[in-house]
């Protein structure tokens, strides 16, 4: 059985739509995992459906998905998402390894990483979001959350593009997140 990343039902390993919700499912291509978004959250593998996994990511957008960014599976192989460098943000403690998206929403409720997160009190349901510019690099902007966005254990304000660093510590609420670029 797996668990549907939108309903959270469980329904049978074989599905290709959940029978609850009517979703249809991603897996990754490397772990085989079922997410939402075009990166798994888990690997970094791409999201595709199955049977038409050679297809561009374009042809996920088309089964409903809310996609970020713009990346396609020839730029993976140079350790760059699109001509950007690859973030991945990390708290091996609490088993969180998340490769980020241009524009994806880190939150309990909203975003592709929510199953991180979904039990972490303090985090909000839309808590930040990260973004790739090509004149900055990657930034996190605090979404108003209640319990707030520290980098390098400084209060970041809403609204405010900060940039990050490789070997930075991001804090969304209490979960300290390692800033890993390359």
């Amino acid at each position: 059985m797996i668990i549907c990343p939108t309903c959270k039902e469980e329904i049978d390993d074989d599905s290709r739509y959940c029978d609850q919700c009517g979703q249809a499912l991603l897996y990754c291509n490397q772990c085989g995992r079922v997410g939402v978004g075009r990166r798994c959250t888990y690997c970094g593998g791409l999201m595709v459906v199955p049977g038409r996994e050679a297809q561009q990511p374009e042809s996920i957008a088309s089964v409903g998905y809310a996609t970020y960014g713009s990346i396609r599976p020839e730029d993976s192989r140079q350790g760059t998402q699109g001509g950007m460098p690859v973030l991945t943000l990390a708290n091996d403690s609490l088993n969180i390894r998340i490769v980020a998206m241009n524009g994806a929403i880190i939150g309990r409720r909203k975003g592709p990483y929510t199953q991180f997160f979904e039990k972490q009190a303090y985090v909000s349901g839309t808590h930040a979001q990260l973004i790739f510019k090509p004149e900055t690099g990657w930034c996190v902007v605090d979404k108003h959350s209640s319990n707030g966005t520290k980098l390098n254990q400084r209060q970041i304000q809403p609204d405010v593009e900060m940039t990050l660093n490789n070997g930075d510590v991001l804090a969304v609420a209490n979960v300290n997140l390692q800033v890993i670029i390359r």
